[in-house]
């Protein structure tokens, strides 16, 4: 792991929860603040930054994931693990993110994590927003509690502060977004009647997949939050993520597939078969001499367009020629005869 070290600016050992970090970045952002540091300033805003951007990065499990294996670079994107690992880093229920790393604003996330507490820290014992998906096929269980909101909710002047949003990711198949589906989560949240006394509520929140829905998607739920006095309720944002595909890879509206293919069947014709996402079957003849770096491409068996789905990307077929591991001096003459001037 190169880079920064994370774990050392937030003074925590690797096997740190949750609640750890918490706690100790709540601490040296207090103590690091530009504004308790007066006569050092501009290394107190240096230290409050490295350590807002430590805590968002190991507070994320899917950055701290990326974090563990690639360091500093792998959050930020300027590393380039193969897809294939990314994917399996979060193939268990929160599709294959793959995410960049975006830093928030130092100060935003000081203000969001002291706001946030002040507004729930009151003895009315919050219990998060939860909502799963278990009982119709999605194996999904969230709660929303805090420091999960998205940012600073709007302020209303002379009005109740609105709760930042809480994004949630959404994961979907290849083939969910290639057709489309409906996905029904169901909610319990905490519902305040005009005393304050609060009571659990429980909803159906229904999302229409369109084809062709990319990742980073997101579909918002207004005001679908606990219900708390003097705050508007958060918006629930489901955030779409892609779980990796056995066959395809997606790039934009195209489709990538890589076929294992031996020389001979390179240099003599290969017929490509494939199940496409919606179970048809293509028969794709290649009569050309396939070269290492030759890709295939057939128009319109991509991904459908989300704004026009009657329309496709492009499907590109690519090829991995498996050379032999050695000849006998009879085929090598042989081919020194075909092959040869």
């Amino acid at each position: 792991m190169t880079g920064v070290d994370y774990y050392k600016i937030l003074q925590v050992d690797r096997n740190a929860k949750d609640e750890d970090l918490k706690k100790v970045y709540r601490k040296l952002v207090l103590k690091w603040h530009p504004d308790k540091n007066p006569k050092n300033k501009k290394e107190a805003e240096a230290k409050f930054k490295q350590i807002a951007e430590a805590y968002e990065v190991l507070s994320d499990p899917q950055k701290r994931a990326l974090y563990d294996i690639y360091g500093e670079e792998g959050v930020k994107g300027a590393a380039s693990p193969p897809e294939s690992e990314v994917a399996s880093l979060f193939s268990t229920g929160d599709g294959p993110t793959a995410s960049r790393f975006n830093s928030r604003d130092a100060e935003d996330m000081f203000a969001e994590l002291w706001s946030f507490s002040r507004t729930f820290s009151s003895g009315s014992g919050m219990r998060g927003t939860r909502f799963n998906s278990s009982l119709f096929g999605d194996d999904i269980l969230g709660s929303f509690g805090e420091g999960m909101g998205g940012g600073r909710g709007p302020v209303h002047p002379g009005g109740p502060r609105k709760a930042p949003p809480i994004e949630y990711a959404l994961p979907c198949s290849l083939e969910e977004l290639y057709k489309g589906t409906t996905k029904k989560m169901k909610i319990t949240r905490e519902i305040a009647d005009g005393s304050g006394k609060t009571s659990q509520e429980e909803d159906i929140l229904t999302i229409d997949v369109i084809p062709g829905w990319k990742v980073d998607t997101k579909i918002t739920f207004k005001e679908k939050g606990n219900e708390q006095p003097n705050v508007i309720p958060a918006d629930i944002v489901f955030v779409i993520a892609e779980k990796p595909h056995s066959v395809f890879i997606r790039d934009g509206n195209d489709l990538i597939v890589t076929q294992r293919i031996s020389l001979a069947e390179a240099l003599t014709g290969y017929t490509v078969h494939l199940t496409t996402l919606d179970g048809r079957n293509l028969t794709i003849p290649i009569n050309d001499v396939i070269h290492l770096n030759h890709e295939e491409v057939v128009p319109g068996e991509g991904m459908p367009l989300s704004k026009d789905p009657t329309k496709r990307g492009n499907l590109r077929i690519k090829f991995n020629i498996e050379f032999p591991t050695r000849l006998t001096t009879e085929q090598k003459s042989g081919i020194k005869k075909l092959l040869g001037p």
